[in-house]
């Protein structure tokens, strides 16, 4: 499984990566073999001021459309788990329809 993360007006430092990574990587539980891939992209609304964070997050399922999140906020991280956390609601509410029809 592959995980992504790309930034727009956003330099991507290592801490940023390695934070976004370990929370990303967490979504796998959810399904095992069928989150192929996650991509996080970051990048900042005004890029010239102190703005807000917007993060965008992807999650490749296989049978299935893409889960796709967003989440702003003044702290990159901050705005890292809001998404990661959204993302983690789709995938476990698909899982418990998808256990309820079986």
């Amino acid at each position: 499984m592959r995980i992504d993360v790309v930034g727009r007006n956003v330099p991507v430092t290592d801490a940023i990566r390695q934070y976004a990574e370990g929370k990303a990587g967490k979504l796998t539980k959810y399904f095992e073999n069928a989150v192929q891939s996650i991509s996080l992209t970051v990048s900042k609304v005004n890029a010239a001021h102190h703005g807000d964070f917007d993060v965008e997050l992807i999650i490749d399922v296989e049978h299935h459309d893409d889960f796709i999140s967003h989440a702003k906020a003044a702290d990159v991280y901050a705005a890292i788990d809001i998404v990661v956390e959204k993302g983690e609601r789709q995938l476990r509410d698909y899982k418990e329809l998808k256990s309820k029809k079986h």
